[in-house]
């Protein structure tokens, strides 16, 4: 994707990476919620926006310094939309920590904001950050991730803390996918708790799941080395070994026997998961992509397996080298 960026905006960017900011976080749900809390306590001024804010959202962007999206994936377009008819300046920084796939386009996130705003900084925010954790101050590490340094330092300097460790990356599109694709993986891990397999067979899946992502990943465009960095394989052993993760409840819930509906209206929040599934598979169709494991997560939230015919069809796959891309 081209990248329009001017000198100012660079120039300027750089002088925000040392001054308190004022930070707009448009999305009320937990993780956004979070990252406010986190930017308060370092010293930034933050206000927060979702449609039901009786503030406007003209109001509540006027005077920021970084605008931090994290709506669900359905929200970013209108989003970004919303957004563009009110002449943002060119200093201002987007920050996304949305994770998903576009079902039109199998757009990232930060590639909607980019397209919508090709003059502006974009970082992507992502890593193993359960935001149940983060909140209670427990020691974590993120990435954010920007084709622009100064941009992405500029929101390192935002949300780092003693217990919130920051990480710079240079490769956006890799951060994101790595935390888009391990929600596919975790509704996989919560059927593997939930029909209680054991270590050996999480480790497995776990194992045999990074491939996947990586083979993807690096169709879309990615880095490999990008995977094994804390938004992929650390966001991936996060999520997978978590009752808090939404989508590792929705596989435990099927394996529980529970239907897709009723695990849904149970659950807090939106998984994400779900809904890349459906698109991941797609795309991977396209491009002729082996994801065994994701095809078998895509048939059961829709319906056309079990959870046990799931295991018992991927243990039944031909022998093969371990290092392949089948």
């Amino acid at each position: 994707m081209t990248n329009h960026l001017t000198a100012q905006s660079v120039a300027q960017s750089q002088q925000l990476a040392s001054q308190q900011k004022n930070i707009t976080v448009i999305g009320s749900g937990a993780w956004g919620s979070t990252l406010g809390t986190l930017a308060t306590r370092n010293g930034h001024q933050v206000r927060s926006w979702s449609r039901r804010s009786s503030e406007s959202l003209d109001s509540a962007i006027e005077g920021a310094d970084a605008i931090l999206s994290a709506v669900s994936m359905k929200g970013v377009r209108p989003t970004v939309e919303r957004l563009q008819g009110m002449n943002l300046p060119a200093e201002l920084i987007l920050i996304s920590a949305t994770k998903g796939l576009d079902p039109t386009t199998t757009h990232t996130p930060s590639q909607i904001w980019q397209e919508g705003f090709p003059n502006h900084s974009v970082v992507v925010l992502s890593g193993p950050n359960l935001s149940k954790e983060v909140k209670q101050d427990l020691p974590a590490a993120t990435v954010v991730a920007s084709k622009v340094t100064a941009a992405a330092e500029a929101v390192q300097d935002i949300f780092a803390s003693e217990t919130f460790r920051v990480y710079l990356n240079d490769d956006p599109l890799g951060t994101e996918i790595g935390g888009t694709l391990k929600n596919v993986i975790a509704i996989a891990a919560g059927v593997c708790e939930g029909l209680k397999l054991g270590t050996n067979a999480k480790s497995a899946l776990l194992t045999r799941a990074l491939p996947e992502m990586i083979r993807v990943g690096t169709c879309l465009g990615a880095s490999t080395e990008t995977f094994f960095g804390l938004s992929g394989l650390g966001d991936l052993l996060a999520t997978c070994d978590s009752p808090l993760s939404r989508n590792y409840q929705v596989g435990y819930g099927l394996a529980q026997g529970k239907s897709i509906e009723q695990i849904l209206s149970e659950l807090e929040g939106t998984a994400e998961g779900i809904n890349t599934t459906n698109v991941l598979v797609d795309f991977a169709n396209q491009q002729e992509i082996a994801i065994p494991i994701a095809r078998q997560v895509y048939r059961l939230v829709n319906g056309k397996t079990t959870p046990q015919q799931a295991v018992q069809d991927l243990m039944e796959r031909d022998p093969k080298p371990e290092f392949c891309d089948l």
